[in-house]
């Protein structure tokens, strides 16, 4: 029923309390540990390191089956896979909904408590001598500094750098820029690509020149540079709701914070429970996972590099786990 295809996957991770486990490295269940491999960075990053960590540190054949999130969510539920890295909790799955009420799967540590999204300037225009908008903290300051972002194409408009089309945070950003009263000083600028819009914040982050532009962490390039977040009203379920059904929204939130969870097949969480121990201590952050995409972006490393760089160069897994399990991760590295 478990179906096999190898899978590893950087940063600074918060130290969680280490739980028990027999100092003999023999794996408490008698066939290969399977993940659900998402298939984007931050989840790849996170499943190398927990799979590391399960192979070195328990001693058990480590497994995986690549894909998309719903399906790899009901292969958890089935069975076909044991543990899932990420799962996003503000606006969850339905299938995960689904499966957690039917006992199917349980939750278990906290990948990450502050992933987020938001509207995001160079912080060097901001803070420091230098600085050229000292006073822009919320979207609602952007008003005052129309020609800070100037368009090169649109002369007495601003730009602000938006998703590419089709893309549901282009939606939400398109109603946002109605509903704060920018959609007639400011060009809605849609990139062709995300890399598109990755280039045009970092070449703005590199040169130390104004740009506006929607982004979202964890990511490579909030781990790599230093950017601000504008302040938005805290998120309001009600307000959002209405901002999305209406075609000229009056009043926008920020994006809600997502936490963001690992997720287990119950009946594996039972038969095997240091495991499982592991996992719930398990815990990182936005800013360290960014960090770790940032090394893998910039050292051209994979999931499996980075999972090694962090290991190696960090003390903080080692609370996780037992003393005993810790050296044999060590000793695995130093091999």
């Amino acid at each position: 029923m478990f179906r096999h295809s190898i899978a590893l996957a950087v940063g600074v991770f918060v130290a969680a309390p280490a739980v028990a486990q027999d100092s003999m490295a023999a794996c408490e269940i008698d066939r290969p540990v399977v993940f659900a491999e998402l298939n984007y960075g931050s989840a790849q990053f996170h499943t190398a390191v927990a799979s590391r960590i399960i192979r070195d540190g328990f001693g058990c054949a480590v497994d995986s089956i690549p894909g998309d999130t719903i399906p790899l969510i009901n292969g958890v539920a089935r069975g076909d896979a044991d543990i899932i890295m990420e799962i996003w909790t503000a606006n969850p799955a339905q299938a995960w909904v689904d499966a957690e009420a039917a006992g199917k799967t349980v939750a278990l540590g906290t990948t990450f408590p502050d992933a987020t999204e938001g509207w995001f300037v160079p912080s060097s225009i901001v803070t420091g001598a230098d600085a050229v908008a000292p006073g822009l903290t919320s979207v609602a300051d952007l008003s005052k500094y129309i020609d800070l972002f100037a368009d090169p194409e649109e002369p007495g408009k601003g730009r602000f750098y938006n998703c590419p089309a089709g893309w549901q945070c282009e939606v939400v950003n398109s109603k946002k820029l109605i509903a704060y009263g920018l959609d007639d000083s400011y060009t809605n600028f849609r990139p062709g690509t995300g890399e598109a819009l990755a280039a045009a914040a970092e070449a703005a982050a590199l040169r130390n020149k104004p740009a506006v532009f929607y982004y979202w962490g964890p990511t490579w390039l909030l781990g790599k540079h230093d950017f601000l977040r504008l302040d938005e009203a805290p998120f309001d379920k009600a307000v959002w709701e209405e901002m999305m059904a209406s075609d000229n929204p009056t009043a926008a939130t920020a994006y809600p914070v997502s936490e963001v969870i690992i997720g287990g097949n119950t009946e594996f969480t039972e038969t095997a429970p240091d495991l499982t121990a592991f996992l719930k201590a398990y815990t990182s952050t936005n800013a360290a996972t960014s960090s770790a995409l940032a090394y893998m972006h910039d050292n051209d490393a994979s999931p499996d590099e980075a999972a090694v760089n962090f290991l190696s160069n960090s003390e903080d897994w080692t609370q996780w786990i037992s003393a005993d399990a810790a050296d044999r991760v060590k000793a695995a590295l130093a091999n």
